[in-house]
């Protein structure tokens, strides 16, 4: 097997996240693809063999997967923000649900209750957030706003039937791109560092319908934004604009990061409901992007904690205080931990809203804060960022002794990596579930009980 050669095989598996294998006899080894489902019949091109292990891309499917059907989105296949809307949704499900299965049954010692993948209330139109890119479709295109081409840092390939989002994304994504286009100023090109339109950010709320939107530039140029405001607010959508910002960022990376913000309509952040309690949002925040799909995830996390009545909980990477808050009215004080400012003063203000006064949020690295927590706990929440828990500060937290620990994880290898060290220290998986945050993507949220044992 040489590089650049070309196979024709099956895709007999796919692994998270999202590798495909397929076996070649007649090489006696397999080749790993991204983007493919089990089933396929695919035309390969090897492009990387390493330590002999083959990586390749797929050229062509010749066969569908017995399963496959014809994906709901014009745009799937050039974007690259879903990777399953060619499965049914139960298909999807099965595909995920066999992919954990497969990694907690290698990483957890001894048995455990599986509970299977819960699924999404909404699998259309169920994102309440959007970062859309400027940029163009091919070098030197016209200007185009919406997703990364899929394996493109540079492209952008507009998506004006985006299908995770509702049609009030799409009106206002259309109209955007109309107006920006008119003003005839360029997009921020990623390699030069110059120019002026960046991203969009589209916020809207499941519950309560509020809506804020926020256009993303540098500051290397100026425009009046009077006509893109005023085309916006008479856009027939419905919900309704909560507010209409202007934010200028210069740094260097790819990410929307708020150099200073101008409120341009009504106001800088919105309200959404979740488990009968109030949140206020504001543009950087973090929430989860499935309103709907993180009240089952919360549930799950209230069922697994179990009898809280005069216990103390400890919630770290706390966020906006989510969690905390859906605990603090069955626990007698629950202690927040999130480096985040923004996200700690959120959590603050949202409980305050709530009429919730058994929360305490503490700003700073959990890493270096929970040296200072005078309070002991008797359980521990872990939500910690995809990249999973530091280590030094996963043996400060095991350090507590605490009788249950909830294990959040929106990346599956993050917790399996994890649990080898908190099993070495003496905690048992006693249940794990997953929670499918993400429809049409290969990602999703795994939740595991751990017990001391004690």
């Amino acid at each position: 097997m040489k590089k650049g050669q070309v196979y024709e095989g099956i895709i007999e598996r796919v692994d998270f996240p999202n590798n495909g294998h397929i076996h070649l006899p007649t090489e006696g080894k397999t080749v790993v693809v991204k983007d493919g489902v089990p089933g396929q019949k695919v035309k390969v091109s090897v492009n990387k063999i390493r330590r002999g292990k083959a990586e390749g891309r797929i050229l062509e499917v010749l066969e569908k997967s017995p399963v496959e059907t014809d994906p709901s989105c014009p745009h799937f296949g050039q974007c690259g923000g879903c990777t399953y809307q060619n499965l049914p949704y139960e298909e999807q499900v099965k595909l995920k649900e066999k992919q954990i299965k497969k990694m907690m049954d290698e990483a957890v010692e001894g048995s455990y209750v599986w509970e299977g993948v819960k699924e999404s209330p909404m699998k259309k139109a169920y994102r309440n957030k959007m970062e859309f890119s400027f940029g163009d479709e091919y070098k030197d295109g016209p200007l185009a706003l919406g997703m990364h081409k899929k394996g493109s840092f540079h492209d952008i390939v507009n998506v004006p039937d985006c299908r995770i989002v509702d049609e009030d994304y799409r009106k206002i994504l259309a109209c955007t791109l109309e107006c920006t286009k008119k003003s005839g100023l360029p997009y921020y090109h990623r390699m030069r560092h110059t120019g002026f339109f960046r991203h969009l950010l589209v916020r809207k709320a499941a519950r309560t319908g509020e809506i804020l939107i926020d256009l993303v530039t540098t500051s290397q140029m100026e425009t009046d934004f009077s006509e893109w405001v005023k085309e916006l607010i008479a856009l027939p959508l419905t919900g309704n604009i909560a507010g209409i910002l202007h934010t200028k960022n210069d740094g260097v990376a790819d990410i929307v990061k708020d150099e200073g913000t101008k409120v341009l309509y009504g106001r800088d952040y919105f309200f959404e409901e979740l488990l009968g309690m109030r949140f206020k949002i504001t543009p950087f925040s973090f929430f989860q992007t499935n309103t709907l799909g993180a009240e089952v995830l919360y549930r799950t996390v209230r069922e697994y904690i179990g009898d809280t009545k005069d216990k103390v909980i400890f919630d770290l990477y706390s966020g906006t205080g989510t969690i905390a808050q859906v605990l603090a009215p069955v626990a007698k004080r629950v202690v927040g931990v999130e480096i985040v400012e923004e996200a700690v003063q959120a959590a603050k203000e949202n409980a305050r809203l709530n009429g919730i006064d058994n929360c305490v949020f503490v700003a700073g690295d959990v890493l270096k804060e929970v040296d200072g927590l005078k309070e002991v706990p008797d359980f521990i929440v872990l939500d910690p960022p995809r990249d999973g828990v530091n280590p030094k500060a996963l043996e400060k937290i095991i350090d507590f002794g605490v009788e249950k620990i909830v294990y959040i994880a929106c990346k599956p290898t993050s917790i399996v990596r994890d649990l080898e060290m908190l099993q070495g220290r003496g905690y048992k998986a006693d249940r794990i579930a997953c929670v499918d945050l993400f429809p049409e993507t290969y990602h999703i949220e795994t939740i595991a009980l751990l017990s001391s044992g004690k």
